[in-house]
């Protein structure tokens, strides 16, 4: 119960493969007698299996906002992360943020990053003017498959839906098929859209986890030509969370402004660099009520809760303006 009350705090998934080969090897180091390692090995087994689905039982009080239809991405996102939350979808994601900024729900997973298409800039945005925080990031595979309804085969095929990237993103299938298409508003509605016509000459382009929901099968699997398209879903949260950060695996994220003084984003870089920081990536995005003004968003590896971390803000704080930790998240 105690590890439930820690992830819901701060916004940490049931399964945490990683976490739990640490604790499994801790444990086991500490075995002398090694005849019984296999079975004791078993036990812990047992353990964290029991822990994990009274976890699940415990997780089903909480609630959990996406933006999107049930079966898109955001969906299956949220249900890996949360596993047996209550998910409470919304229309766009600004409703989704606003439902956690309002307490109306206790988290808001949203897209931030695909690999093929680049940032997610107005959830980005958010993440800069608003008061949450990201507390996690899954990276989610993301795999077209050819669904149909029961009824029908690739050869009774004639027409494709699904939403505009998906489409591009599967345009060489596409075309080896001579398939016409047609485009929806999202990969989920397409689905829908296909169930509900029931038509042979009908398939869409979707997740393949989407045909229990709307009772069609898979043709064909895995045909985006990117086979490492992925995109990341963060967790918000009211509260940020210091206390996850003593592995090697921790990262966080800063959002600032520079001075309009000359090499004051050089510095900025200069200052992380000199502290032994490694920057995964550096963006900059416009700033809204300022024409020609951006401000800039930071992925860094290593731990800001110490007193090097604490150095650092100091000093990034002579070129810097608008200075926010959003985020602290540990690495997959």
């Amino acid at each position: 119960k105690k590890v439930y009350e820690y992830k819901k705090e701060n916004g940490l998934s049931i399964l945490n493969t990683n976490r739990e080969k640490e604790v499994k090897n801790n444990l086991l180091n500490k075995l002398s007698n090694t005849e019984i390692k296999k079975y004791y090995s078993d036990f812990i087994d047992f353990v964290l299996k029991n822990s994990k689905d009274y976890q699940r039982f415990l997780f089903k009080n909480i609630k959990v906002a996406y933006s999107g239809e049930k079966g898109a991405y955001a969906y299956f996102a949220t249900k890996k992360i949360f596993e047996e939350c209550e998910d409470i979808r919304y229309n766009d994601f600004k409703s989704a943020y606003n439902a956690t900024l309002n307490g109306d729900t206790d988290y808001t997973v949203l897209p931030i990053e695909n690999s093929y298409a680049g940032e997610v800039g107005q959830v980005v945005d958010m993440l800069f003017q608003g008061d949450l925080y990201i507390t996690n990031i899954y990276d989610m595979p993301i795999n077209h498959s050819l669904l149909c309804n029961t009824n029908s085969s690739i050869d009774k095929i004639k027409t494709v839906v699904s939403h505009p990237q998906a489409l591009a993103q599967c345009h060489e299938f596409i075309r080896k098929y001579n398939f016409d298409t047609m485009e929806a508003l999202s990969t989920s509605q397409a689905a829908k859209y296909v169930s509900e016509k029931n038509d042979v000459t009908l398939a869409c382009i979707a997740s393949e986890h989407v045909i229990d929901l709307f009772n069609l099968k898979i043709l064909e699997k895995n045909i985006n030509e990117q086979r490492s398209n992925t995109t990341r879903f963060a967790v918000f949260a009211k509260s940020i969370n210091f206390d996850d950060m003593d592995n090697k695996s921790s990262n966080f994220i800063l959002t600032f402004t520079v001075k309009n003084e000359t090499g004051s984003l050089s510095n900025a870089i200069s200052i992380i660099a000199s502290y032994g920081y490694n920057m995964r990536c550096l963006r900059s995005r416009p700033m809204k009520d300022l024409m020609w003004r951006y401000y800039f968003y930071v992925e860094i590896e290593g731990n800001i809760n110490n007193d090097n971390g604490e150095q650092m803000l100091r000093a990034l704080k002579t070129c810097c303006e608008n200075l926010k930790i959003a985020g602290i998240y540990n690495g997959q």
